[in-house]
């Protein structure tokens, strides 16, 4: 799976120059989306299904800073999922070196706010997740 970039914009900064650490968690929900675009289940399509899938728990390591016009890539995987919840592990380089690891994890719910069991619902999304599960503990 390609690797998304972001370009750490001005705004983006502190006082200090640096990336201000509230602005991981965004990069993280880029890379997410863009990670769901590239299996072909894109946030837009789910939405218009009626599904939804809340953050529960987010945590983010930082191990380096970044500043303005840096290109922060972003390694998005799927580490567990059990057919009604997620964890996505983001690992973020610039130029080779790690700067954060992060993990979100989620749960699908419908418009009313009841989970989903995708087996039973979507199986096809369901497939797709045991997928990516799978080959991600091959590539461990």
């Amino acid at each position: 799976m390609d690797t998304y970039k972001h370009r750490v914009n001005y705004y983006e900064t502190d006082k200090m120059g640096i990336t201000h650490h509230s602005n991981y968690p965004r990069f993280m929900e880029e890379a997410r989306v863009y990670w769901m675009d590239k299996l072909g289940w894109s946030y837009k399509k789910c939405e218009d299904l009626g599904i939804s899938s809340p953050v529960i728990n987010l945590n983010c390591k930082y191990k380096k800073n970044t500043t303005f016009d840096d290109i922060i890539e972003i390694e998005t995987k799927l580490v567990k999922y059990n057919g009604i919840r997620l964890t996505i592990r983001y690992v973020m380089n610039k130029d080779g070196e790690v700067i954060a690891i992060g993990e979100t994890e989620h749960c699908m719910i419908n418009k009313e706010g009841r989970i989903i069991k995708l087996k039973k619902e979507y199986p096809e999304l369901d497939k797709i997740l045991y997928e990516q599960l799978d080959k991600n503990k091959e590539n461990l």
